[in-house]
C-alpha cells in the first residue's frame, strides 16, 4: 500500500501529539512531586537569607555529624574522633589510654621516652592502670615519637647592626 503525503503528515502529526502528551505527564508528575521544593529553590523572593543560613547550618550539622560517626577517619594524620597522631599503634594506645581518661590529655602533654613512662608508672602505682607488659614498647614509642617535647618560644632578636638599612623613595 502506497502512502501518499497526506498520510505522512498525519503519521507525523500523531507521533508529535504522542510525544507532547508524554512529555505532559512528565511535566505534571514532577510539578506533584517536586513543585513545592523547586519553586522555593527557584523562588528567591522566598528564600531570606534567614532561610540560606539555616539551609547551610544544617548541612554543616550533617557533615560533622557523619565525620564524628566515622571512628575510623583520619584526616592530615590525626584521627578525628580521638585527635591523637594516627600510625600502627594508634589502635594499642584508644584501647590502654582512653578506656580511663580522654585522648586530650595525652595530646596536652610532652615528654620524653623516660617521662611517658615516669607516668605510666605513677598512673600504676596512683590511679590502677595494670602492668601493660609487652605492649609498654609500643606505647612508649608511640608517645615519644608523637607526643615528645617541641622546642617553642619566641624566635632570636635581630641584629639591627647587621641589617642592611635603605631609604624608601616615594618620588
Amino acid at each position: 500500500m502506497k502512502t501518499g503525503p497526506n498520510t505522512r503528515t498525519l503519521w507525523h502529526l500523531w507521533k508529535a501529539l504522542v510525544i507532547g502528551f508524554i512529555l505532559l505527564i512528565i511535566a505534571t508528575f514532577l510539578h506533584v512531586s517536586f513543585g513545592n521544593y523547586l519553586g522555593t529553590l527557584l523562588d528567591k523572593d522566598r528564600l531570606t537569607a534567614e532561610d540560606i543560613k539555616a539551609i547551610h547550618l544544617a548541612i554543616e550539622h550533617k557533615k560533622k555529624r557523619e565525620r564524628s560517626e566515622n571512628f575510623d577517619l583520619v584526616e592530615n594524620g590525626i584521627h578525628v574522633k580521638t585527635g591523637l597522631a594516627n600510625d600502627e599503634h594508634l589502635p594499642l594506645i584508644i584501647g590502654a589510654c582512653t578506656s580511663c581518661h580522654s585522648a586530650k590529655l595525652i595530646t596536652q602533654n610532652r615528654a620524653t621516652r623516660d617521662g611517658w613512662k615516669a607516668m605510666i608508672r605513677w598512673m600504676q602505682e596512683t590511679q590502677g592502670l595494670v602492668d601493660l607488659g609487652i605492649q609498654e614498647p609500643k606505647i612508649l614509642d608511640y608517645l615519644a615519637e608523637h607526643y615528645a617535647p617541641k622546642e617553642v618560644g619566641r624566635r632570636q632578636s635581630l641584629d639591627v647592626d647587621e641589617i642592611e638599612w635603605y631609604i624608601l623613595e616615594l618620588e
